[in-house]
């Protein structure tokens, strides 16, 4: 058995004195394993790290093997990512989010928009917003895909500011008003494509909404707490746009 794909670096454990186990998010093949020989090398050690994608060859005699990989690197996101919190911690929240997913299931949607948001790291404006969009898409792929285009009461597209706790359908301001205390909050920037995450707090909201999902359809039916780095790379983000944030100009003092 034998095939080539592209993919990235989610992780690695030993194997051995000189070889590796890697986990890679390829983008035809999934989540997969295979042995790097010699992954512990000066040579493999930098290409082996977390976020950097490569293109690689998978050799296995049967299919359900674990097989053995030859890479190369394409792209060297590491060194950029490991300077910065939001970097080490973002790469470490969306890896998790990955092993939720089947082994060897197919995901290319989930892969391409990985790689997006590992060269968005450093744009405190886009790097959270971004990120609650890959868990709106893991949740999808699992099964658990929230409908935040139309009111599930009227049908209507406008004017939606809540969730359905139990649904996760959206719903308008209008409908959702007397149950206001037991809707989750939907960000403007999850409503309308056109609207831009801008402060921290309504980053805090979406966090809160994907998290909620998260925890009653994948973690607690799985009996798994919530990764650490998902907390970790919350807070990073939440800090980065607010010191992103423009300062307003100080007041002026009337002249007597």
């Amino acid at each position: 058995m034998e095939w080539r794909d592209e993919g990235i670096i989610l992780g690695l454990r030993k194997h051995g004195e000189t070889s590796v186990i890697a986990e890679v998010m390829t983008r035809a093949h999934g989540r997969h394993m295979g042995i790097v020989r010699g992954g512990r090398s000066k040579r493999l050690q930098p290409v082996l790290q977390p976020g950097n994608s490569v293109e690689l060859v998978w050799r296995a005699r049967l299919d359900e093997h674990l097989g053995q990989y030859q890479l190369e690197l394409l792209n060297a996101r590491a060194g950029r990512l490991m300077q910065s919190a939001i970097g080490v911690h973002g790469v470490q929240a969306m890896a998790a989010l990955l092993r939720l997913l089947p082994e060897r299931d197919s995901h290319p949607r989930l892969h391409d928009a990985f790689a997006v948001i590992l060269d968005s790291l450093d744009e405190p404006g886009e790097a959270g917003a971004l990120y609650v969009r890959f868990e709106l898409a893991v949740l999808e792929d699992l099964g658990f895909g929230l409908d935040l285009s139309t009111c599930a009461a009227t049908g209507v597209r406008s004017d939606l500011v809540y969730v359905s706790p139990k649904s996760g359908r959206a719903v308008c301001a209008a409908a959702g008003r007397p149950w206001a205390e037991r809707m989750l909050t939907l960000p403007a920037f999850l409503a309308e494509a056109s609207v831009a995450c801008t402060d921290a707090e309504m980053l805090d909201q979406a966090f809160r909404l994907t998290g909620y999902f998260l925890d009653r359809h994948v973690f607690e039916p799985r009996g798994i707490a919530p990764p650490i780095s998902r907390e970790s790379f919350c807070s990073a983000a939440r800090r980065a746009l607010a010191d992103a944030a423009p300062v307003p100009p100080a007041k002026q003092e009337p002249v007597p």
